[in-house]
C-alpha cells in the first residue's frame, strides 16, 4: 500500500460537530410526489402526494399504469410519469442548503409501453445528475430503484429537467423526493488524499454529489422505517475481501449522542450498535487488516465518509488502529476515545479521494497500528458511505454540462452553432472552477479548523 504520515489527528478536521436533539428531524420542504397518479399513497411510513399543475406544466408527457404489478410491490410503482419532450418540474424551497433529491424508478411494461426501452437524461439546478439510465436499467427492471442526489440550493427553487435523449425516446419516473437536508449532515471541509500529500478540501457543501453506497458493517441491512431521513443502509458482505481474523460484533446498549459526533439525522442506532472489528485472541496482535472494496467510475472524486463507534472496548484509551483509505494513511494511531471522551459515542470522519479509472474501485481498510495493545480491540469499523462528487462540468454523469444537453435537443435550424456555443460554455466553466481551485490550494496548502471536542495540543496522541 502506498502510505504516508499525515501529521497525527490532522484528519480531525471533518468531524462534525452537530448539536443533539431530542426529537426527530422536521424538514422544512418536503416534497414527495407520486408522479403518474391521481392518488395519494403512504410509501415507508410517508405520504407520497399526486402532482400539482404548480410544479410541471408540460404537455409533453403521459400517465401509465402497469397492469401486472409484482405480488406486494409498493402502489407508488404502479404508475409513471413518461415524458416524450423536455419537461420541467419546479419546486419553491423556504430554506437554502443540501437538499435530497431522490428519483424512484421501477421500469415495468404496460400494454402501452415498455419503460425498459426508456433513454433520458436529468438536470438538477444546472448540474447533470443522470445522463446516461441504462446504467440503472438492470436493476430497476426487476426490482424499483432510488437514485439519490445531494444537491446545494441557494436560491428560492428546485428545478428538475427530464430531457429524451432523442425525439424517438422518452423518459419516464415513479416518484420523485425533494427534501431539505440537516444543515450539518455535509460539512464545508474535508480531508482530500493524494500522492502529493494531505490537504484540506473546502467548499465540500456546496458540490453536488451522488450516493453511489451507503453501507452498513457487520449488521443487517438498515431499511428507511430505522432511519430518521430516511435511508436504506446494506449489508458490506459484498464489499468485504478482506476479513481473516475479524469479527461481527452487536451491542445491546443504548447509543451515546453527544455534541461533538454524530446525530442520529448523520447516522441511525442502528448502524452504531454493529461493527466489525479485530480482536486480540492471545498476546499477540493479529498483523491483519479489515479491507472492503468498492467498484466506482474513474474521472470523479469521491467523498468516503467513515462511522465510527466504540460497542466493544472495556474501558477507554485501550483502541488504537490505522485507516486507510484507497492506500492512503488516512488516522494514525487512531485514538476513538480521545474524540468522544465516551464509550458507545458515534462520529463520523470525511475524506475525499480521486477515483481512479485504471483501478475502477476504491478500496477502506482497518488495522492494527504500533500502539495496538494485546488482549484488546486492535480495530473496528461500523459504517460506510461513498458519494461521487460533481466533476468540473458540474456533471455526475458524464463529461457535458447542462447547457449542452438542453442545446442539444432543441429542434432550429441553429442546431450546429448552439452546440457550438454551449460546448464553448463548458469548457469556460470547468476552466474557472479549476482555475479557482488551484487558487485556493495555493493559499493554504492544509487548513485547520475546530476540533470536535476540546483538546489541548498536549493532549493530542501522536
Amino acid at each position: 500500500m502506498k502510505i504516508f504520515n499525515p501529521f497525527s489527528l490532522l484528519v480531525f478536521l471533518s468531524f462534525t460537530t452537530i448539536s443533539i436533539s431530542s426529537h426527530l428531524f422536521s424538514p422544512l420542504d418536503n416534497y414527495l410526489i407520486n408522479t403518474g397518479s391521481t392518488l395519494s399513497t403512504t410509501f415507508n411510513n410517508r405520504l407520497f402526494t399526486p402532482e400539482h399543475s404548480s410544479f410541471s406544466t408540460s404537455p409533453h408527457s403521459i400517465s401509465i399504469t402497469n397492469q401486472n404489478p409484482f405480488p406486494n410491490s409498493p402502489s407508488i410503482y404502479h404508475t409513471a410519469r413518461v415524458f416524450t419532450k423536455s419537461t420541467k418540474y419546479t419546486f419553491p424551497v423556504k430554506t437554502k442548503g443540501t437538499h435530497f433529491v431522490r428519483f424512484h424508478f421501477h421500469a415495468f411494461n404496460s400494454s402501452n409501453l415498455d419503460l425498459g426501452h426508456a433513454k433520458f437524461q436529468i438536470l438538477v439546478n444546472g448540474y447533470v445528475v443522470l445522463s446516461n439510465f441504462t446504467r440503472f436499467l438492470s436493476d430497476c427492471v426487476k426490482n424499483p430503484r432510488v437514485v439519490e442526489y445531494l444537491i446545494w440550493v441557494d436560491y428560492e427553487k428546485v428545478e428538475i429537467v427530464f430531457v429524451p435523449e432523442k425525439d424517438l425516446n422518452f423518459g419516464f419516473v415513479n416518484a420523485i423526493e425533494v427534501v431539505s437536508a440537516p444543515n450539518d449532515l455535509v460539512l464545508e471541509t474535508a480531508q482530500f488524499l493524494s500522492e502529493e500529500g494531505l490537504k484540506s478540501f473546502d467548499d465540500l457543501n456546496k458540490q453536488a454529489f451522488e450516493v453511489v453506497y451507503r453501507v452498513t458493517v457487520g449488521g443487517p441491512k438498515v431499511t428507511p422505517f430505522n432511519d430518521s431521513l430516511p435511508r436504506t443502509w446494506v449489508t458490506d458482505d459484498e464489499f468485504l475481501k478482506s476479513s481473516d481474523g475479524s469479527e461481527r460484533f452487536y451491542f445491546g446498549g443504548r447509543i451515546n449522542y453527544r455534541v461533538g459526533g454524530a446525530s442520529r439525522e448523520v447516522g441511525p442506532d442502528n448502524i452504531y450498535n454493529t461493527a466489525r472489528l479485530i480482536k486480540s485472541k492471545n498476546d499477540y496482535v493479529p498483523n491483519v487488516n479489515m479491507t472492503w472494496v468498492f467498484p466506482v467510475v474513474g474521472g470523479y472524486k469521491y467523498l468516503v465518509r467513515l462511522h465510527f463507534c466504540d460497542i466493544a472496548s472495556i474501558s477507554m484509551r485501550l483502541l488504537y488502529f490505522n485507516v486507510y483509505v484507497n492506500g492512503y494513511l488516512a488516522l494514525e494511531d487512531f485514538d476513538l476515545s480521545l474524540v468522544t471522551n465516551a464509550l458507545a459515542s458515534p462520529f463520523y470522519a470525511d475524506f475525499v479521494v480521486d477515483g481512479d479509472s485504471s483501478v475502477g474501485a476504491l478500496n477502506v481498510s482497518i488495522g492494527p497500528s504500533k500502539s495496538t495493545l494485546a488482549h484488546v480491540v486492535d480495530g473496528m469499523l461500523n459504517a460506510v458511505e461513498v458519494m461521487k462528487l460533481n466533476n468540473t462540468h458540474k456533471s455526475l454523469d458524464g463529461n457535458v454540462c447542462a447547457n449542452f444537453v438542453l442545446n442539444s435537443h432543441r429542434s432550429s435550424g441553429n442546431t450546429g452553432i448552439l452546440l457550438t456555443l454551449a460546448a464553448a460554455a463548458c469548457i469556460v466553466l470547468s476552466l474557472s472552477i479549476v482555475i479557482r481551485r488551484r487558487i485556493v490550494e495555493s493559499r493554504e496548502t492544509v487548513s485547520w479548523s475546530r476540533l470536535p471536542v476540546n483538546l489541548s495540543e498536549d493532549s493530542v496522541k501522536g
